[in-house]
């Protein structure tokens, strides 16, 4: 009993200590990024085709020029629970990527078109070629990137995440940062190279900045998106804001593709495990109703 105290004690100790440093390292660790309205958040959410179609759209016009798609091949993109292209179409996409294969017969290594089995081609052939083209800097790869990155919540935002099934502080970071640059650094930063965007976890500001409560820092990467870049045939906004939407939710696709098919086995466990403990229940009464107690 004492040990059951005790454990219990500690139990409640760190939650109190949870509760005094989590506003802390919410404000001071990271930058505040709000929850956006996603179609696939929570128990209930599934992905919406048109938005991961026109994300992919993004991905492919403004994106796969520096960051590779290395873990996603082709045909994913015809599977169930993904962006719903059919067949021919993913056979068509593919045959716009040249693959390298072989070796052949003699030895050598040759080109040949994209099938549907084959995974996006990176953009470079290899680390340094991608930093030589990037200022010293390497694009990342981008597959599981929205299951790579996510904003500190804090307490008692991560808890409430857990109760409600929230998982998607990683798109939610990805938004951010993609609407998240400004035109200059502010002035307690100096000279700095790249660019200023307070929503960049890996940036970082000099002490003076940090105790103006500025978050963020330096970025390689330049400013990838603009009104009208990118051409939408369905009549959504061809804004910033939408571009970064769709094509944050399409990483998401990417990190996790079985996403849905993941929430309904869930639901099928959950409703074996309530018929099953009420199985149980009602054997136990009818096997101990007449033991005396």
């Amino acid at each position: 009993m004492k040990n059951l105290m005790f454990k219990s004690a500690r139990a409640l100790a760190v939650v109190a200590g949870l509760a005094v440093a989590g506003p802390a390292l919410a404000a001071g660790d990271g930058p505040h990024v709000e929850k956006q309205p996603w179609s696939f958040a929570g128990p209930f959410g599934q992905f919406d085709k048109a938005q991961l179609q026109r994300g992919f759209q993004v991905y492919k016009e403004v994106c796969s020029a520096c960051h590779g798609l290395s873990y996603v091949a082709f045909r994913n993109l015809a599977e169930e629970g993904g962006p719903g292209f059919s067949v021919d179409e993913v056979k068509a996409l593919a045959a716009e990527y040249s693959i390298e294969d072989g070796p052949d017969s003699e030895g050598e290594m040759f080109e040949r078109d994209g099938k549907p089995f084959d995974k996006f081609p990176s953009p470079f052939p290899n680390e340094q070629a991608a930093r030589a083209s990037n200022n010293g800097a390497y694009p990342p790869d981008l597959s599981l990137m929205a299951k790579a990155r996510a904003a500190l919540r804090g307490f008692p935002w991560f808890v409430i995440d857990v109760a409600t099934q929230y998982q998607e502080n990683g798109p939610d970071y990805l938004y951010a940062l993609l609407t998240g640059y400004e035109e200059e650094f502010p002035a307690c930063a100096g000279e700095q190279d790249g660019y200023f965007n307070p929503k960049f976890i890996g940036g970082s500001l000099p002490e003076s900045c940090k105790d103006a409560h500025l978050t963020g820092g330096a970025i390689q990467m330049a400013p990838p998106l603009s009104d009208e870049l990118v051409e939408y045939s369905d009549g959504s906004p061809m804004t910033v804001d939408q571009y970064a939407r769709d094509v944050s939710a399409f990483l998401m696709w990417t990190a996790e593709p079985h996403l849905e098919s993941r929430k309904r086995i869930g639901f099928g466990v959950m409703a074996f495990l309530i018929l099953f403990a009420s199985l149980l229940y009602f054997t136990k009464r009818k096997i101990w109703r007449d033991v005396d107690h």
